[in-house]
């Protein structure tokens, strides 16, 4: 171990937040854990001093300075507005990968599976977390879905690179691409196509829904995991859950510069104070960060010494059962029995896990060809008979423009639409140029879009938003509509 302290900012949080990290730095101090703590104020206090980010531009400058942040619970207070200060500094500071372990401790700790042993590798930065929504009629919302090729490359490419350098065999894949084969699709490609620079690594590719289902009944079958920032986020609880208590897990979120380790757990305000929390989770935050900073030797310490205290039926009160644990003790209890047992406690080469650097290649940008092909004009219009607004439409477009098709909700409703489907105030019409013989699509110009827009307009119809239709060397980049 090397005697040279590592700059480390810390952030206790809020609710039992103060508790846990004592706790935990009480741990890693006994331990021999070379870090030099900086701490920071963020959360509730702040966001209630006026400040509506929740952190303050010296904390930033801090992060910024380190590079290496360990962070307790936070609150995020109801009402206001407030955005999560979790997702701002994810987003902010590039921590695109979301690192989960999720293992059984049976029998000390109940679980169902007794060789759970798996990694959740969650996209952290896009998805439907880009929080971009709108309110565009009375009846219909949308939350937009931002998936890109450097973020989906980047994910995919450290949970291989992981799994190569922790020793695991296996990654698979979760997605949603039967049914957005655009975006989803788009995450499976990329993990086929970077996948094959991985041969020694078994890979499958599985639908979210049923992978979430046997993750939740067969979790031993799993290794690494990689998936989308919504999928991940709900299948890392359900790992956690099931691994024995949410309170035991800890993750890690890294980026090219910076790199945040926390529990997964919330600040538990209804329990703060009465120094009855379980630390674990932040300590095992904290050995993450250990193996980050290359301290895989004090990690390694740690996790023996906090194993054993488990073992030996020293439980707080969210794991304590009368017929395994031994004795209920509180928070700052249980870090005394970790200590207790760090002394005699010998680590060996292979228990040390890796802290090789996983690299993030750059990105080079394609130069497809792009091509406007079309346009989705969206309107509000009171829900009626699509023939109607059909009719309207086909009168009043300019040629050569022609309308393609209407959809309400995604499905298509004209030409050829049913009566029993279900309409809102919220219309897509697919306007192209297009080949009637050859059904390819022809090239528009901006000019001819503004046109449309003008003429859709002018007979009494109101635009509330348009999306443009998009060949990239000859693919169309963009869905059919259900039923086109």
């Amino acid at each position: 171990m090397s005697d040279k302290k590592t700059p480390v900012v810390i952030a206790k949080g809020d609710g039992i937040g103060p508790e846990i990290t004592d706790a935990t730095l009480r741990i890693l101090e006994a331990a021999g854990a070379a870090i030099e703590p900086t701490f920071i104020e963020i959360g509730e206090k702040v966001y209630r001093s006026g400040n509506t980010s929740g952190i303050p531009a010296e904390a930033w400058d801090a992060l910024i300075e380190t590079g290496v942040f360990l962070k307790a619970p936070i609150t995020t207070p109801q009402g206001g507005g407030y955005k999560s200060l979790n997702v701002t500094i994810r987003k902010s500071m590039g921590l695109y990968a979301n690192v989960r372990p999720a293992f059984t401790l049976k029998p000390w700790i109940p679980s169902p599976f007794p060789d759970m042993d798996m990694v959740i590798i969650r996209e952290n930065e896009e998805d439907l977390y880009a929080g971009i929504e709108h309110r565009q009629t009375t009846d219909v919302f949308q939350c937009l879905k931002l998936i890109s090729i450097p973020g989906t490359e980047k994910i995919v490419r450290y949970a291989f690179d992981y799994a190569r350098n922790q020793g695991r065999k296996k990654v698979t894949c979760m997605v949603k691409d039967n049914i957005m084969k655009i975006t989803d699709g788009l995450f499976a490609d990329v993990f086929r196509r970077i996948g094959a620079e991985y041969p020694e690594i078994e890979q499958e590719l599985m639908i979210i829904d049923i992978g979430s289902a046997r993750l939740a009944r067969y979790p031993d079958r799993f290794d690494v995991v990689v998936t989308l920032n919504l999928y991940g986020d709900i299948i890392s609880d359900i790992a956690a859950e099931i691994s024995g208590s949410v309170g035991l897990c800890g993750s890690a979120n890294i980026g090219k510069e910076l790199a945040m380790f926390e529990a997964i757990h919330g600040s538990a305000p209804d329990i703060a104070g009465q120094g009855i929390a379980n630390p674990s989770g932040m300590l095992n935050g904290a050995m993450l960060m250990l193996e980050h900073i290359g301290q895989t030797d004090v990690a390694a310490k740690i996790r023996k010494a906090w194993l054993k205290t488990l073992e030996d039926g020293i439980h707080t009160a969210d794991i304590y059962r009368a017929e395994t644990s031994k004795q209920k003790v509180g928070t700052q209890a249980f870090a005394d029995a970790v200590i207790e047992r760090l002394s005699g406690i010998e680590i060996h080469a292979h228990e040390f896990r890796t802290s090789k650097p996983i690299e993030t290649p750059e990105y080079h940008r394609p130069k497809p060809n792009k091509e406007l092909v079309g346009v989705d004009v969206f309107l509000d219009w009171l829900p009626g008979n699509p023939e109607d607004l059909g009719k309207k439409l086909e009168a009043a477009t300019p040629a050569p423009i022609k309308l393609k098709m209407i959809t309400n909700r995604g499905v298509k409703v004209y030409p050829g639409g049913f009566s029993q489907t279900f309409c809102t105030d919220h219309w897509r019409c697919r306007f192209v140029h297009q080949d009637s013989n050859s059904q390819a699509y022809t090239a528009l110009n901006f000019d001819q879009i503004l046109a449309l827009q003008q003429a859709i307009h002018a007979v009494g119809l109101e635009v509330i938003k348009t999306e443009h239709l998009y060949q990239f060397d000859g693919e169309r980049g963009f869905s059919l509509g259900q039923g086109e």
